[in-house]
């Protein structure tokens, strides 16, 4: 079973030179400074337990901004400071609620639902209809005759068959982020989204939708795996039975939020940055400790293991506390825009936005030269459990930055099995994250930012 590991590891070899023992070296150091003396999981307790839930204009939103300061600088930062951007203000409101109306006697206890975010509320009444179960967006098509005065139940399950569970979700997500106003289209009053997961417990999993202003804009919620399945089999034994639905969210005008920034400042080529963070806010039905907690820890524990090793970066390392990525990137989106205007050189891009689980390699947009000149860093990676560099994407915040300035990004890629079990659900809280885990993935990162700093792009 060892073999191919044998195999590259001998491949690898070959092209290993002595100037990357000096690399390993330093590395190596790295790796014993976070796994021995860490502080990401320490920080990671306090934002979840003291904050917790940090929504974009939320009181914890600002909370949250503090503590990302306060973190900085503990870590021995040379310089922070804020970037402001406005950023929406969706407010969830009382409990979401949720029931089968139905003639029969048997009992159907409230189903478990959340209201997407950004959606709007269904008024205090409620909304109480029929429910049209859909599978597919051909099928909604098809029944566009049938949806008029009911409720749409997207009922559009994970994909089970990919192995890396990201393509699952970009599979599955769309019913989220258009299927209330595609419904709408034809009349519907509400939808309801099965969960973003393939979980086996019954937490319903927000995120953020979107509404086309060609439409009205109707409810929207998601519901439990379980009680899909509930939803799913009372539509076909009890085609009279309807659904109740009432939700108060709202939508109120944008509001000031931060990025929060630190930096080590280069050595050699001040004025050249490498950009690394997570971002900062998260769902208020969730602690964020996955999503995307561990991602700032990790960012902010690279500066405290450097300054502690006395590593002095030739460029700017720049490390972002991201505003609003859940529902509006205004954060990311704000970043690269100054960037810009400042006529900034940016070398590099790193965010870690994929769960703090045990790191496999990075996913990278940038050129072919720019990927092989990484992956010929390989033997410098494998210690440490990271070897898949062939995935072609990057981090939702500095996708701005990419765009806009053509910056290679990279992002962190930990096994992703158990990351959708809990991604905006109740279940992703600080007792969901493995410390060393955790602490690898900061050492990835660290080693990453490292060598591109060095040797350049």
């Amino acid at each position: 079973m060892r073999k191919p590991i044998l195999v590259l590891l001998a491949c690898c070899a070959a092209q290993f030179s002595f100037a990357q023992q000096d690399d390993s070296t330093t590395l190596r150091r790295l790796a014993d400074e976070v796994l021995t003396n860490g502080k990401a999981y320490d920080n990671l307790r306090v934002l979840t337990k003291t904050i917790g839930g940090r929504l974009a204009g939320s009181p914890q939103m600002v909370k949250a901004e503090k503590w990302g300061e306060a973190a900085l600088k503990a870590a021995g930062a040379d310089k922070v400071y804020t970037q402001e951007c406005m950023v929406p203000h969706w407010v969830r409101g009382e409990k979401e609620q949720a029931r089968i109306i139905s003639n029969r006697r048997d009992y159907v206890a409230p189903l478990n639902i959340i209201a997407l975010g950004n959606s709007v509320g269904t008024g205090a009444k409620g909304v109480t209809a029929p429910v049209l179960e859909i599978n597919s967006f051909e099928e909604l098509e098809e029944k566009k005759d049938l949806v008029k005065g009911k409720i749409v139940f997207y009922n559009y399950k994970f994909n089970p068959k990919f192995i890396k569970t990201f393509r699952s979700y970009g599979d599955a997500v769309r019913f989220r982020s258009q299927g209330p106003s595609r419904a709408s289209k034809y009349g519907a009053l509400a939808i309801v989204v099965r969960s973003m997961s393939h979980s086996t417990d019954n937490h319903p999993h927000t995120g953020g939708t979107r509404y086309n202003d060609s439409f009205p804009k109707i409810a929207a919620v998601a519901i439990g795996l379980k009680d899909a399945e509930v939803l799913s089999k009372r539509i076909t034994n009890d085609p009279s039975m309807k659904l109740f639905l009432r939700t108060t969210c709202q939508m109120l005008p944008d509001t000031i939020g931060h990025n929060i920034i630190g930096e080590l400042r280069g050595s050699e080529f001040p004025d050249e940055y490498i950009t690394v963070g997570g971002h900062l806010d998260a769902w208020d039905n969730t602690e964020g400790a996955h999503d995307d907690g561990t991602g700032c820890v990790q960012s902010i524990e690279i500066i405290r293991a450097y300054k502690a090793l006395g590593i002095r970066p030739k460029r700017t390392i720049r490390v972002v506390l991201f505003a609003n990525e859940e529902n509006g990137l205004r954060g990311g989106s704000k970043y690269a825009e100054q960037a810009k205007a400042n006529n900034e050189k940016h070398l590099f891009a790193l965010e870690s936005d994929a769960g703090g689980f045990t790191p496999r390699g990075f996913i990278m947009d940038m050129s072919d030269a720019q990927r092989n000149k990484i992956k010929s860093w390989l033997p410098l990676f494998l210690p440490y459990g990271l070897y898949d560099f062939d995935e072609v994407g990057g981090g939702a915040d500095i996708g701005p930055l990419h765009n806009l300035l053509g910056t290679p990004m990279a992002e962190l890629s930990p096994d992703s099995q158990r990351y959708f079990d809990i991604h905006h659900a109740a279940s992703d809280v600080f007792e969901a994250v493995n410390k060393r885990e955790l602490e690898l993935g900061a050492v990835g990162m660290g080693a990453l930012v490292y060598l591109v700093d060095k040797y350049g792009l």
